[in-house]
């Protein structure tokens, strides 16, 4: 063996684990702070799978708008389950080892559902498009195989452009002292960072695939919610026009809930380095787990046939 063969392979580290954090600066009450974040995880999990159960029991919500309903319910179902361990884990008992490729596999996931998260509520601003624009034709357009197939699209973009991501990570040699990482879960940018190698493939891969994917997928939005404003102003009856946008009204307060947190956090990432840990920690948090907490109630707030599908479901259950 060449001699500097021998001292690549002995040069190249990868860590067995990573040590995560929790709330930086905070980690005396980590047991208090646990209370809230149990509570958000239970009310996402609850509420997105109520939202499930009654879309799939009430045959009166069975056709498009609530079908990607669903979808967004099942994604934010496992956002959730993405970081609840390994969150949980540092909050209740300070356990905040994560294996390397237990890591990997978290990140793969997280993002990957980020991403889908991001192409379900382009599909749905799809269908609000549709439903105002072209009523008479909305359910020829929108078939159950047409649905079918978006949400294979959905999944097969995701998957596919996040599946370089563990392998670029795995090539790199990374620092024996920089093990520490900035959250609770693993998150590609702040993984990469602990590498002692150059990361600029990686960081431009990042750049691509949150601007072919969430970048692309607001664009898609705005541009939608331009054709819809131009139909809804275009109808004749003010009542019309307020009733066409009130069918918008949720899915416009779930695309803010998801796209402003995930924004502000990639812009964190990339320019903010100078700020303190904790606002990175929280940031992070809100985009990964408010959302989920949020889109139960936006729609069963705002949906009569969705709230009312879940209260009659519920005293069904206290009534058995």
């Amino acid at each position: 063996m060449l001699p500097s063969q021998s001292y690549v392979n002995i040069s190249f580290f990868q860590p067995h684990a990573f040590l995560m954090i929790g709330i930086p600066g905070l980690e005396a009450v980590h047991g208090w702070i646990s209370i809230p974040f149990s509570s958000m995880y239970t009310v996402a999990l609850t509420g997105n799978c109520l939202i499930l159960l009654a879309v799939r029991r009430t045959p009166s919500l069975q056709q498009p708008m609530y079908y990607f309903l669903s979808m967004l319910a099942l994604t934010d179902v496992g956002l959730t389950l993405s970081t609840l361990p390994t969150t949980l884990a540092v909050l209740w008992f300070d356990h905040r080892l994560i294996g390397f490729n237990a890591c990997l596999v978290q990140m793969f996931f997280l993002h990957s559902f980020s991403v889908v998260e991001s192409s379900v509520l382009l599909a749905m601003s799809f269908d609000r498009f549709v439903a105002i624009s072209n009523p008479l034709h909305y359910a020829a357009v929108l078939t159950n195989n047409v649905i079918i197939k978006i949400g294979l699209a959905i999944v097969a973009r995701a998957t596919l452009s996040l599946f370089p991501a563990p392998f670029l990570l795995k090539r790199l040699n990374f620092c024996p002292n920089k093990i520490l990482l900035s959250h609770s879960f693993c998150f590609h940018p702040d993984v990469m960072r602990r590498a002692c190698a150059d990361i600029t493939i990686n960081i431009l891969y990042g750049l691509y695939v949150v601007l072919s994917t969430g970048g692309i997928d607001s664009l898609f939005i705005v541009l939608s919610y331009v054709l819809i404003l131009h139909t809804v102003l275009g109808l004749a009856s003010p009542r019309e026009r307020i009733r066409a946008f009130n069918t918008c009204v949720s899915h416009i307060l779930a695309v803010f809930v998801f796209f402003i947190p995930g924004i502000t956090m990639s812009m964190i990432h990339r320019f903010g380095r100078h700020l303190p840990p904790i606002v990175h920690a929280l940031v992070a948090y809100i985009y990964l787990v408010v959302p989920p907490v949020l889109n139960p109630i936006i729609y069963s707030v705002k949906s009569k046939p969705i709230r009312e599908a879940m209260i009659r479901m519920l005293k069904r259950k206290d009534q058995g």
